[in-house]
């Protein structure tokens, strides 16, 4: 995949920092997969956290389904990370608007079979969303049981692009 996917037609809006699209990916509540198999697109809602170290973001989910499916085959991904600020009204209907950040990562996906790589996906995972709560503390950390049931989907990020519109 190349910049062709992330070429951003409105370079005003272009958001090229790393740590810019890195701070929105850290923030977001969740993310829009999206696959494609057999021609047929399809997404869903995950959370997620992003791998500064590896470049990657990791997800979990179920041992079954489309998502698990479509990452064991190697799969093509496309994340969609987006948050919706004030909207924008104009003087004719063709001009309103909504100001927003969004960044898009195109990559492959994986099942990640690594014991302790899969423990650290999750973890992520954990910290991102609870932050306030720490493991053997507040809950029992993953254990080599849970991942029999528990899927670790990583998708190692080829490409992406952020942009912004701010009026």
């Amino acid at each position: 995949m190349g910049e062709s996917l992330t070429k951003i037609r409105r370079k005003d809006r272009e958001i090229t920092d790393k740590d810019w699209i890195i701070a929105l990916l850290n923030r977001a509540g969740y993310g829009v997969l999206a696959t494609c198999k057999d021609g047929q697109p399809f997404t869903v809602s995950r959370n997620f956290a992003y791998d500064a170290e590896s470049h990657a973001v990791y997800f979990h989910g179920a041992r079954k389904g489309r998502t698990f499916e479509q990452a064991e085959l190697g799969a093509k991904a496309n994340l969609n990370v987006s948050e919706m600020g004030d909207w924008l009204v104009a003087e004719r209907a063709m001009n309103f608007g909504v100001k927003y950040k969004g960044v898009v990562a195109f990559g492959q996906l994986s099942i990640v079979e690594d014991i302790d790589e899969a423990k650290h996906g999750l973890q992520l995972l954990m910290d991102k969303h609870f932050p306030e709560l720490k493991p053997d503390v507040d809950y029992e950390s993953t254990t080599d049981i849970d991942l029999k049931v528990t899927a670790v989907i990583r998708m190692d990020i080829d490409s992406w692009s952020g942009k912004e519109k701010n009026n």
